[in-house]
């Protein structure tokens, strides 16, 4: 019998994210030292009191089904959050939990889009973005946005792939994989072009919100933009700030008639979260953040290690990230270049593929849509990056202008 997979299905792929974690799992069950730098996965343990909250929960029987935009009480949490943190008013129907942030953004663009609907996507970009604009029959319209300038959206480039089909624009700050971070004066200008188009609808993918380095505070474009706010999904959740990233808990915050129909789409797919993730959601929102200073410390840390060991090398341009949990760098230097064993290096899969056999697991810039470039985590034991810097540098120095004879 011949299985006939669905044309929806075939226009996405595997998570190269996750294809390079198991990647690096089945090589270390077969003993290679491999530093995994693939995944950005805190390192760091979730909270005590988050966890207590849980097992709180558990005792307590609330083991049950869940209410499909999420238990009440952590709704108002949410709602607390967004007032204290990010200096944001939301009605608690504007608020809805999912299972993960990527559940959010999944439920946003099934709700919205129909097949042909256009929504924009600054390059590089996080996975999942694309993917689930094509799983949804929408087309993503891929704007690259290089080292020149800093991996961030041109309020001209805006304005020139906006067209009567756009339905949306994602904005990532601190970005996934460059770790960019707009400022106030650069949103400004982006709402300036976003006013002039008000059939546009703004995702705002701030999961990174707080892994913000050299004393940066989070700044979101409905700071500077408020009068957008009845456009805008806000984007976030649990899993790098509290390290709950095993927890699945992520929020959406937007115009209420979006978050009604979002919830619809979960009823039939997921339905509520986990009554327990949500628990231990609600002690992290309402626990404070007395301790993540040390933990982004320990971060931008990472960074300046990695950057200033990588910056050394030859044929390779870094970027220095201003939050999140990734170093991503150029490599086109490295192309044309030839291993010891005489391979040559082609493109930036050939050159992960090279680090890999080093002992550094990375995920090829192609994954982000912008080649030749490859993404570091910084998600990791220092140790561990300090090491992966050294041999980077190592197995480049090693590289060969021309081929054996």
């Amino acid at each position: 019998m011949s299985l006939r997979l669905s044309q929806r299905v075939q226009r996405v792929s595997l998570s190269a994210n996750a294809a390079a974690k198991s990647g690096v799992t089945a090589l270390r069950e077969a003993g290679r030292d491999i530093l995994d730098l693939t995944t950005g996965e805190p390192d760091f343990d979730t909270p005590d009191h988050i966890k207590q909250a849980a097992y709180a929960a558990i005792a307590a029987g609330a083991t049950k089904y869940t209410p499909t935009p999420g238990v009440r009480a952590l709704r108002e949490a949410v709602q607390r959050k967004l007032k204290r943190e990010n200096r944001l008013d939301y009605s608690l129907p504007s608020i809805v939990i999912a299972n993960g942030a990527k559940q959010i953004i999944f439920n946003a663009f099934a709700a919205t889009l129909d097949d042909g609907d256009e929504v924009l996507v600054p390059v590089p970009y996080w996975p999942s973005f694309p993917d689930s604009v094509r799983f949804n029959g929408g087309v993503p319209v891929l704007i690259e946005c290089g080292l020149e300038q800093g991996c961030k959206l041109l309020p001209a480039q805006l304005e020139s792939h906006i067209n009567s089909r756009t339905r949306w624009l994602i904005l990532n700050g601190p970005g996934n994989p460059s770790g960019a971070v707009y400022s106030e004066a650069e949103l400004t200008a982006l709402a300036d072009v976003l006013r002039r188009h008000p059939q546009v609808l703004i995702l705002l993918d701030e999961l990174y919100e707080h892994i913000r380095f050299d004393d940066r505070s989070p700044l979101s474009l409905l700071n500077v933009a408020p009068d957008l706010q009845p456009r805008c999904l806000l984007v976030g959740g649990v899993s790098k700030t509290y390290a709950m990233t095993g927890w699945r808990i992520g929020f959406g915050a937007g115009p209420e008639r979006l978050t009604t129909a979002m919830t619809v789409v979960q009823s039939q797919s997921t339905s509520g979260a986990s009554s327990v993730g949500q628990a231990a959601a609600l002690a992290a929102f309402d626990g404070g953040l007395a301790f993540l200073p040390e933990q982004v410390a320990a971060y931008q840390q990472r960074r300046d290690l990695l950057v200033s060991a990588l910056s050394l090398v030859d044929g390779l341009d870094v970027l220095t990230p201003q939050g999140g949990f990734f170093v991503f760098v150029r490599c086109g230097g490295l192309l044309g270049r030839y291993r010891e064993d005489g391979r040559r290096l082609n493109d930036d899969g050939d050159v992960v593929a090279y680090l890999l056999d080093e002992g550094v697991a990375g995920v090829a810039g192609s994954a982000y849509g912008l080649s030749p470039w490859f993404r570091l985590s910084i998600a990791t034991a220092t140790s561990s990056v300090i090491e992966a810097g050294r041999r980077i540098a190592d197995a480049c120095g090693r590289l060969r202008l021309e081929a054996d004879l």
